[in-house]
């Protein structure tokens, strides 16, 4: 980590000033050069000026000094909360960045937003609230940035919503920006061996058939998360973290320390000292975030077999930046990048394996040696990627990541599909799939609660394809994900045996053939709506096509008698989510983004 800007111990820094006189002299010019550069930044609106001696005072009360006040402001926001594991963390990470903000001659300013984490939220209503989330996060930071003029954010955030909604509201704003991951938990150990929270959720299903005793299932889930930290494997959290290094938003390895290393509060001293490096330069995210960081982006959740809700979380972040990036240019990148890191819940390892390994730039530098990354892109360092990756050696020891060119599969762990039962388009992932094709009659089922039923009952049949409708972004509303359904059935030892399709999402855990995104969702009609129990679903994830086997007269002839059902929310925020949502193939949008706007926040 080269990067790191040269700090002068104070005894050596005061010689080369010329003692106390110098010292005296050095402050005044460094006064002046504050003072030029507030006078271009967006915090001078509340502290310059005579008229400005009102909310002066609000700053005095909470203890500023003279000098902090006219410094620049830089906003240190957090999802810290006590609802899981993945925001415990945080607000200790916080204070580290405010040391580094200030230790860089800023004034940190820390605040809060929501989380919904959905390993609560999971098999409940509650998981109608979690993409959901993204959109609040990400409009409470800018509000807060906005209503109190930050000059620069700094965002600590450890969980699916949290990731992408924090990613967000820096390129929305496009001030000064960087992006620090809170970090992984650690694995559990249950008889002898690692697990992790989709051990616990796959327990479930075991338990359903007698498959686990009472004592069994009470020993692992105690035993299953034993430290601060975001889930372990690539589930989405880490495939978004793993994100926020290639798209440039992150300093390189701070995406892969777990939550519990002492050298996170390292990243979070560094990112808080190199915040101010990025003010002075005005280096914002719209000039990180381009079209090639997001294939980039892209790029590594094929490489890890990462989770599918970056499909819909790097649409949503290019709308932020004012370009065009939905599924199927997702897609594209996903199926020409190999599958290269050997991790759960496909694979073997967990992040903090891959971490010890050498890390995201480890990952990177493969790609990158190879062909598939781009590596003239900027990053929050101040250099390209190519740059940040320079002085990466290749760790032969380990056997997490395999070279790009003698990878695990040659296509990505992540699939696009198209096809007449889904026109705008599909997703599934294919790490650690046996077969790529499956062809079965649907059994249709109008939300995951019924479904889920079904399979603890064990109600279906082998060879079934389990379809869940209704679930996308505005009929669910939420577009929740079907962790628990999927689980239950791998843990009955049917997760290759069936398939499953849905408008909803899957968690980054799901494992087994299940598509998720289907678009047009059900709500608006989409072909899924459609079709009925015993029709022929075709799945292909090789060819990447999803069909039924029904012809486009007798799809059309089924669209007239089709009815819309009635709004389940009929007041508060998920009935306003579900007027204002988009398609999920756009990345589940509810707003225009920077093609939109007339005048950007950085430059107010």
């Amino acid at each position: 980590m080269d990067f790191k800007p040269l700090r002068v111990s104070g005894s050596r820094w005061l010689d080369r000033m010329g003692g106390a006189k110098g010292l005296k002299e050095a402050r005044l010019n460094l006064m002046d050069a504050k003072t030029e550069l507030k006078s271009r930044l967006p915090s001078r609106h509340a502290t310059e000026g005579a008229d400005r001696a009102p909310h002066r005072a609000f700053y005095y009360a909470m203890g500023l000094t003279r000098e902090q006040i006219h410094q620049p402001f830089v906003g240190v926001a957090t999802c810290w909360n006590e609802a899981a594991p993945c925001n415990i963390a945080l607000m200790r990470q916080a204070q580290a960045v405010k040391n580094g903000v200030a230790a860089g001659g800023g004034t940190p300013r820390e605040f809060c937003t929501i989380t919904v984490t959905d390993g609560i939220a999971m098999g409940h209503e509650g998981m109608k609230s979690s993409l959901p989330s993204r959109e609040v996060i990400a409009d409470s930071v800018e509000l807060s940035v906005r209503g109190h003029s930050y000059d620069a954010l700094v965002g600590v955030a450890g969980c699916d919503k949290s990731q992408p909604g924090m990613m967000m509201a820096m390129c929305r704003l496009n001030v000064p920006s960087i992006y620090i991951y809170g970090g992984s938990i650690l694995p559990g150990t249950f008889k002898g061996k690692p697990v992790t929270i989709q051990d616990v959720y796959e327990a479930v299903g075991k338990y359903s058939i007698g498959g686990m005793s009472d004592a069994d299932l009470e020993t692992l889930e105690q035993n299953a998360c034993p430290s601060a930290g975001a889930c372990g494997a690539q589930f989405t959290a880490n495939t978004m973290a793993t994100v926020s290094e290639a798209i440039g938003l992150a300093l390189p390895y701070s995406a892969g320390a777990p939550a519990p290393y002492e050298i996170r509060d390292k990243f979070c001293m560094l990112a808080g000292e190199m915040i101010m490096d990025l003010i002075a330069k005005q280096l914002r995210p719209r000039d990180i975030v381009t079209r090639k960081a997001l294939e980039n982006a892209a790029a590594v959740v094929a490489a890890t077999g990462g989770s599918t809700n970056a499909a819909l979380h790097l649409p949503a972040i290019a709308n932020e930046c004012g370009i065009k990036f939905d599924l199927f240019d997702v897609a594209e990148i996903l199926k020409k990048t190999p599958y290269i890191a050997d991790l759960k819940p496909g694979g073997r390892y967990v992040a903090k394996d891959m971490f010890e390994a050498g890390g995201v730039p480890l990952l990177m530098k493969t790609l990158l040696d190879h062909g598939f990354l781009h590596g003239d892109c900027m990053t929050v360092t101040g250099r390209t990627i190519a740059e940040n990756l320079k002085s990466v050696k290749w760790n032969d020891e380990q056997t997490v990541v395999y070279p790009a060119n003698k990878p695990i599969l040659a296509g990505g762990g992540v699939v696009g599909l198209k096809g007449n039962l889904a026109p705008d388009g599909a997703i599934v992932k294919v790490a650690g799939l046996e077969r790529l094709q499956f062809s079965g009659p649907a059994r249709c089922f109008d939300g995951e609660e019924a479904c889920f039923e079904a399979v603890k009952n064990k109600t279906y049949k082998e060879g079934d394809v389990l379809v869940i409708r209704y679930e996308g972004p505005k009929g669910g509303p939420g577009m929740r994900e079907m962790l628990s359904t999927t689980a239950a059935l791998y843990g009955q030892g049917m997760g290759a045996k069936v398939a499953l399709i849905t408008d909803g999402r899957f968690s980054g855990a799901t494992r087994g053939f299940c598509v998720g995104h289907v678009g047009p969702e059900a709500a608006v009609g989409g072909p899924i709506a459609l079709i009925r129990d015993g029709d022929i679903i075709k799945l292909d994830a090789d060819k990447g096509t999803l069909d039924v086997e029904l012809t486009a007269a007798e799809l059309d002839r089924r669209a007239k008698d089709w009815k819309p059902r009635p709004e389940q929310f009929t007041s508060g925020y998920l009935w306003k989510y579900a007027q204002q949502v988009g398609a999920a193939r756009q990345g589940a949008l509810t707003h225009p983004g920077a093609a939109a706007e007339k005048a950007c926040y950085a430059d107010i």
